[in-house]
């Protein structure tokens, strides 16, 4: 991209993002960027998300190529989840997020605080 353009975010990018840093991607790709995993050590490791949402995660993670499923011939068959090479270069992206709101949580945390109150005075 001309770093002299104007970022657009179209339909195809909101959905992907949307798709790639939800809730639940975020833990999915952090566990899978250490070693590939089995769905029930993915669910151990995020004890909060149900195996509904869990399964639609992965599925969605799977179909834009950021990970991938194996099956494994074990008794009795299993699956296990691996991070793609596409889905590696996701990693400094996230971290310069992460970082971001790192650095600007005292401000974030401010500024909702002002925004509660106002709510909460009916303002």
């Amino acid at each position: 991209m001309d770093t002299g353009s104007e970022l657009r975010i179209d339909a195809p990018h909101r959905e992907l993002l949307d798709q790639v840093l939800d809730k639940w991607s975020l833990g999915v790709l952090n566990e899978l960027c250490e070693r590939p995993c089995r769905f029930n050590q993915l669910r151990r490791a995020m004890p909060a998300v149900t195996q509904k949402s869990l399964t639609a995660t992965l599925r969605r993670l799977e179909r834009n190529g950021v990970i991938e499923r194996e099956v494994l011939s074990t008794r009795p068959v299993a699956i296990e989840y691996r991070i793609t090479p596409l889905g590696k270069t996701l990693r400094q992206p996230v971290d310069v997020l992460l970082a971001w709101a790192s650095e600007h949580m005292p401000a974030i945390e401010h500024a909702r605080d002002v925004f509660d109150t106002r709510e909460d005075a009916g303002l």
